[in-house]
């Protein structure tokens, strides 16, 4: 049963993990993030909570730029890596052997094996408690358009993409026949 609680209380997961990329004074590194977000579609605006003891914080003010890549399921250990690991420490990027070039408008890296890639230029910078949240104006778009619909949305058969649940595990969204359809055709609507 449901109880209200004064602890923090997190809720939200599973979700999709964005890798952000940056490069600054020569230096690259990706990390994974869980709390990233679309902000505007037009003008296209993302968002990304990043919290300052990371290397990648430091890339990001250094440059004021970063890329958000999205891999499919063969790539989770991406993921995984990129989120246990130090950039100060490691380039991570090599030590996975993950490929990249360089952005069109920015100078971080875009992964090849990412489906979706945004380059974003930081429009702003806030601190909100232990993070700092990032947004940018998203001036470059990759998408493998091979794994969509014409509809945007995923072909099931072609595209498994990992959702992080915590504690390093990973469900996979990959199936037509798990996905559940909440559409109702409003001409067949009873009053109720």
């Amino acid at each position: 049963m449901r109880k209200w609680t004064e602890k923090t209380v997190m809720h939200s997961y599973p979700g999709m993990v964005a890798l952000v990329t940056a490069a600054s004074g020569g230096k690259v590194n990706i990390m994974a993030a869980g709390w990233h977000s679309y902000i505007s579609y037009e003008p296209p605006i993302y968002g990304v909570a990043i919290a300052k003891e990371r290397y990648t914080h430091h890339l990001i003010e250094g440059s004021g730029e970063f890329a958000i890549n999205f891999v499919p399921e063969a790539y989770a250990h991406y993921i995984q890596f990129s989120g246990t690991k130090s950039g100060a420490e490691t380039d991570k990027l090599t030590e996975m052997n993950a490929p990249y070039t360089k952005g069109r408008t920015i100078g971080a890296p875009i992964l090849d094996h990412a489906y979706i890639a945004y380059e974003c230029k930081v429009m702003d910078q806030r601190t909100y408690g232990d993070h700092d949240w990032f947004v940018g104006e998203m001036t470059g778009f990759y998408k493998d358009d091979s794994l969509f619909h014409e509809n945007g949305l995923p072909r099931w058969g072609r595209l498994s993409i990992p959702l992080y649940v915590g504690r390093s595990q990973y469900m996979i969204a990959g199936t037509e026949n798990k996905v559940l359809n909440l559409y109702h055709d409003n001409s067949t609507k009873k009053n109720v």
